[in-house]
């Protein structure tokens, strides 16, 4: 069975970096895809970024391009989300999310395609 755990967030300061991780087990698939996802209250959840494993294929959305970085260890089994320059607008639950679905390019940000997530952890940016 899948288990994801996200760990990390926090609360920082605008300009400020956090970096998320989360700890994937229960599974083994190359060229799958994992993601990671937010929801802010009142909000609809939102793909942050995905990576496909084993590959260097990444997707961002718009708003976080260069200042957010999406990285994974395979020998961890753990996926990784590097956020600086840290935005009020970025304040959310961020969400860890797996897909086994294999396949080539780059993963989507659509979160229907992923099938297996983890609880969360907060984020919080002040100005």
């Amino acid at each position: 069975q899948v288990q994801l755990v996200e760990s990390g967030g926090g609360s920082v300061q605008a300009g400020g970096s956090l970096r998320l991780s989360c700890a994937a087990s229960g599974y083994t698939c190359n060229s799958c895809c994992m993601g990671w996802f937010r929801q802010a209250p009142g909000k609809e959840r939102e793909g942050v970024a995905s990576i496909r494993t084993g590959s260097t294929y990444t997707n961002y959305v718009d708003s976080v391009k260069g200042r957010f970085t999406i990285s994974q260890v395979n020998a961890e089994n753990t996926l990784y989300l590097q956020m600086n320059n840290l935005k009020p607008e970025d304040t959310a639950m961020y969400y860890c999310a797996h897909a086994q679905i294999r396949g080539n390019g780059a993963c989507s940000l659509w979160d229907r395609t992923y099938g297996y997530w983890g609880q969360g952890t907060q984020v919080t940016v002040s100005s």
